[in-house]
């Protein structure tokens, strides 16, 4: 699959400068889209959650061009992710829920390619993410 990395990029750098802003909204719409994931954040300090959501952000969109650099460690994340509670059908609601925070904050500049193209790389970070899971959940089965 290609990735349009010029829709990644200019619309990533466009919504950059309110980061913090998008991962808030993103928390607010997932919330609102799926009440009982909250349930998973109740002992969570959510603006260090927050602040490390934003960093794992620029970490992708500096991987864009070499995604497969970051796969071990998205993989890692994954599998991190399971002792949270996160379950596989959770992904593509976080999927909408960013995606919708980067449009509301990037406002009238948002081009509707520019979610297609985050929809399209959110399936390749959160497959990689599902493979670390998955690998999680078979070691600790065997």
């Amino acid at each position: 699959m290609s990735l349009d990395l010029e829709a990644l990029e200019t619309s990533f750098d466009l919504i950059a400068p309110r980061g913090a802003e998008v991962v808030r909204l993103t928390y607010v719409r997932l919330f609102a889209a799926a009440p009982a994931v909250a349930e998973l954040f109740a002992s969570t300090d959510m603006a260090r959650h927050q602040a490390v959501v934003l960093r794992t952000l620029i970490l992708v969109r500096k991987a864009l061009r070499d995604l497969d650099a970051i796969v071990p460690a998205l993989r890692a994340l994954g599998a991190r992710h399971v002792d949270y509670g996160a379950r596989p059908e959770h992904y593509p609601v976080v999927a909408e829920a960013l995606v919708g925070a980067m449009a509301e904050v990037a406002g009238p500049a948002w081009q509707p390619r520019y979610g297609r193209a985050w929809s399209a790389a959110l399936d390749v970070v959160f497959g990689a993410m599902l493979a670390g899971a998955n690998g999680a959940t078979d070691d600790a089965a065997a």
